[in-house]
């Protein structure tokens, strides 16, 4: 729910401190639920509008959060410190039990992350389908090559 009371107007105060935060790898809409933040379709209208020049400022800070959030992939992934939680089996002895409810929470954020960054910079975290071994992606070549046949006399 948006709250009442927020700046439409455009502040290149507050949209440096917006790509600051989108720089960090912060969401939007997460950007936006802070107090002092515009509203989140305030912001994409500055952004559309190209409002003092923002859109390329606010293009280039998602890019380099999405940098940040392929960064933070690694740091989900890594992080093992709540995948065991200690318990007492039936005789009062300590054991460990995979906290399987965690295990899976982090594959899906790091699930959503990878999706995320796939669609928003394909070229660089998209799946790379190299058609014919071009490594540049090339569009096949196609090219009439005339047949001849030879003879053992050495006649066509």
């Amino acid at each position: 729910m948006a709250k009442r009371g927020r700046k439409t107007s455009f502040n290149a105060a507050i949209a440096r401190e917006i790509c600051e935060k989108l720089a960090s790898g912060r969401t939007l809409r997460d950007v936006c639920r802070d107090e002092s933040m515009p509203a989140e379709s305030t912001v994409r209208a500055w952004a559309l509008d190209d409002v003092q020049g923002f859109s390329a400022q606010y293009a280039r800070a998602r890019e380099i959060g999405y940098y940040a959030m392929a960064d933070e992939l690694l740091e989900i992934a890594d992080d093992g410190r709540n995948d065991w939680l200690l318990s007492l089996d039936d005789e009062g002895n300590e054991t460990y039990k995979l906290n399987g409810e965690h295990v899976q929470r982090s594959r899906l954020r790091v699930d959503a992350r990878k999706w995320a960054l796939s669609k928003a910079l394909p070229k660089v975290f998209g799946d790379k389908l190299a058609v014919s071994g071009d490594p540049d992606g090339a569009p096949i070549k196609v090219q009439k090559v005339e047949r001849v046949i030879v003879d053992a006399a050495g006649s066509k």
